[in-house]
């Protein structure tokens, strides 16, 4: 018997959690100001999150996934990307949004049941948010496959979580960018749960990364709260994708500190002392530390920068509140060309008998 194939996943970590670097760290960690713009908007996530929290618990705001734990992978994969690339996210990559242009009020928006703010004012061909398990991965390996039929040097990024590997258009995507070198990157955020089910019982492989080998592709396994290690892998991968090379797997291994969504109580299926655990690994504690050590960071830096983003936050959260909500027959008038006769009925009732001009968001 003889070995026609044998593969091995590798491990990168450049920040471990108290902030202290690794002998192999990058050149990235050495430009003071592309780390302190990555805090900023990881900062800033963390505050719009827990203001968009507060406003779903006092009913101005639908059911709403937080990203608390993320903002390293988010962050650190959109600073990787260029402005003409594609993202297409699942539903809470949002500091990978806002980095990338999307507004804090449109996202509040599409929260609030107004698919308006799927229309974004900054990344017009980025994809919105994508409700449906993995699916986005494949849309993806589309607007890919059109880069490279078009001769552009355009790359795109699709997010799913670790229960999203679960899932055949995981595969399907990855099969096709494979089988013709697509510029794509699959950026896998693995947050250890899938709702209440944990890594262990989606999958008996030992990594997420490995799911790449079936497609032959390369993949790779980093720290997903070191926002160094996501931005330098994932840079690489859309390098490689950019000379030709195809598609990459980049699993970021983090941890959902929040509920699944707001509409979820995590306690339920979690342990008190994992959670306690995982925050000492969160990823704003490791960069801020390690921005500190290095002379580029203090407590009154820290101060400003919170009262900044929190005012900025509170005037995008008034921009949503203001918005006039659509008229009820709104729901009918995007979907068909032309309306079929029993829709045209439903809609003119709803318009005798809704709330036809709607109040405000909230």
């Amino acid at each position: 018997m003889e070995t026609i194939a044998d593969f091995e996943i590798q491990y990168s970590q450049f920040l471990d959690p108290a902030g202290k670097p690794s002998a192999d760290i990058p050149e990235l960690a050495r430009d003071t100001g592309k780390l302190i713009d990555m805090y900023r908007h990881m900062v800033q996530t963390r505050v719009f999150d827990t203001k968009a929290i507060n406003l779903q618990r006092t009913g101005k705001l639908g059911t709403y996934a937080s990203c608390l734990g993320h903002e390293a992978t988010h962050v650190g994969l959109a600073a990787a990307m260029q402005k003409d690339d594609v993202l297409a996210p699942s539903y809470r990559e949002y500091g990978a949004m806002l980095y990338r242009g999307v507004r804090m009020s449109e996202i509040l928006l599409y929260w609030g049941g107004d698919e308006r703010g799927s229309d974004f004012e900054g990344p017009k061909h980025d994809f919105p948010f994508c409700v449906p398990i993995a699916t986005q991965c494949l849309h993806a390996a589309g607007a890919a496959m059109a880069f490279q039929l078009r001769g552009e040097a355009r790359c795109a990024v699709s997010v799913n979580g670790d229960g999203g590997t679960s899932e055949g258009a995981f595969y399907e995507a990855m099969n096709i960018a494979g089988a013709r070198k697509l510029p794509v990157v699959f950026a896998v955020v693995n947050n250890k749960w899938a709702i209440s089910v944990p890594i262990e019982l989606q999958t008996a492989s030992k990594t997420l990364a490995q799911k790449a080998v079936a497609a032959g592709i390369p993949g790779i396994q980093v720290d997903g709260n070191d926002v160094i290690a996501v931005r330098h892998w994932v840079e690489r991968a859309l390098a490689r994708a950019r000379n030709g090379e195809g598609p990459t797997l980049v699993e970021a291994v983090t941890y959902r500190l929040s509920d699944h969504t707001t509409a979820d109580d995590a306690s339920r299926y979690r342990k008190k002392a994992e959670v306690e655990a995982a925050w000492k690994l969160e990823p704003l504690i490791r960069l801020r530390q390690y921005l500190a050590d290095i002379g580029a960071w203090n407590e009154k830096k820290e101060k400003a920068l919170l009262q900044e983003v929190a005012a900025n936050v509170d005037a995008e959260v008034q921009r949503y509140l203001n918005m006039p909500k659509q008229p009820i027959e709104a729901m009918f008038d995007y979907m068909y060309r032309d309306l079929p006769e029993f829709l045209e009925e439903q809609r003119d009732h709803a318009i005798q008998y809704g709330d036809s001009d709607g109040g405000h968001h909230g």
